[in-house]
C-alpha cells in the first residue's frame, strides 16, 4: 500500500471513530438521580428542624412550619414537627445541630421513621441590596434512609422574591420603595410566605423534588413508568454493544 494511500486509510478511521464517539455521547441517556430513592422508598418522614446559618434567629421555626404540607402533598407521612422538636428537646438535644447528630438507628427505634429530613439554612430573610428589598431563602437539604444510612436525595434552594419594588420616581424612588418594602415585610413577616412558597419549590419540582410518594395517588404510574423507562435503556445498552461488537469484527 502506496504512502498516499496509507494516509488515507488512517484519515477515514480516525474520522470513523470521531463520529462514532460523536453519535454515542449524543445518544447517552441522562443518569437517572432517583435510582435509590425508589429502590428505598420511604413511607414517612421524620423532618428535623433546620441548622441555621443564616443571621435571622427565627429562621429555624419559621422553615420548619411551611415544610410538612408540600412533603405530604408528595405522598408522605410526616411526624408533627412541634411533637418531635419537643421531644428531641426533653431528650437532652436543645438545638438543631445536636438533633442532626443524632444517631440514625436511635431515631429509627423511637420514631419509627422511614427516611430522616436533614436541611441546613444559609440564607433566610429580607436583605436591602441597593435598589431594591428582596427576601431570600436558600438552603440544601439531604433525605438519608434510616435503615442503611443512604442518602436517597439531595436537594438545593435559591429562593428570591424582590416583591413589587420598581424604579418609577427614580433613584430617591426606587431606595424610599425599598426602605418601605422592607419596613412592612418586618412588620407582616413575609419571609414565612417566601418560606412556604420556596419549600413547595424545593420539595415538588418536577425535576429535582421529591418524588411521588406511596400514599400519591400517581405513585403506581410514576413506578411503572421509570421501570418502563429502566428495561428501554437497558435494551439501548443492550443493542449498542451488540453493534460494537460486530463492527470490531
Amino acid at each position: 500500500m502506496s504512502n498516499g494511500l496509507s494516509k488515507q486509510w488512517a484519515l477515514a478511521v480516525i474520522a470513523a471513530t470521531t463520529l462514532l464517539g460523536a453519535c454515542a455521547t449524543t445518544n447517552t441517556p441522562e443518569k437517572d438521580n432517583y435510582v435509590l430513592f425508589r429502590e428505598l422508598m420511604p413511607h414517612s418522614i421524620l423532618v428535623l428542624p433546620p441548622v441555621n446559618e443564616s443571621v435571622d434567629v427565627g429562621a429555624t421555626y419559621s422553615w420548619v412550619t411551611t415544610a410538612t404540607m408540600p412533603i405530604a402533598e408528595q405522598g408522605f407521612y410526616v411526624f408533627p414537627v412541634a411533637i418531635i422538636d419537643e421531644f428531641m428537646k426533653e431528650n437532652g438535644l436543645p438545638n438543631p445541630e445536636d438533633m442532626h447528630a443524632a444517631p440514625l438507628d436511635k431515631l429509627g427505634e423511637i420514631f419509627g421513621a422511614d427516611a430522616v429530613l436533614y436541611v441546613t439554612l444559609t440564607e433566610f430573610g429580607q436583605k436591602f441590596e441597593l435598589l431594591s428589598s428582596t427576601t431570600r431563602v436558600n438552603a440544601v437539604a439531604q433525605l438519608v434512609d434510616i435503615g442503611t444510612g443512604q442518602v436517597i436525595w439531595n436537594g438545593k434552594l435559591d429562593y428570591a422574591d424582590s416583591g413589587n419594588n420598581s424604579n418609577q420616581g427614580g433613584l430617591l424612588g426606587a431606595l424610599v420603595s425599598a426602605a418601605i418594602t422592607q419596613i412592612g415585610e418586618s412588620v407582616n413577616d413575609s419571609t414565612h410566605d417566601a418560606s412556604r412558597l420556596a419549600n413547595s419549590q424545593l420539595f415538588r419540582s418536577s425535576r429535582k423534588g421529591l418524588l411521588k410518594g406511596p400514599l400519591h395517588p400517581e405513585f403506581a404510574a410514576q413506578m411503572e413508568a421509570a421501570q418502563i423507562a429502566a428495561e428501554e435503556a437497558a435494551a439501548a445498552a443492550t443493542a449498542a454493544e451488540g453493534a460494537t461488537s460486530e463492527a470490531a469484527q
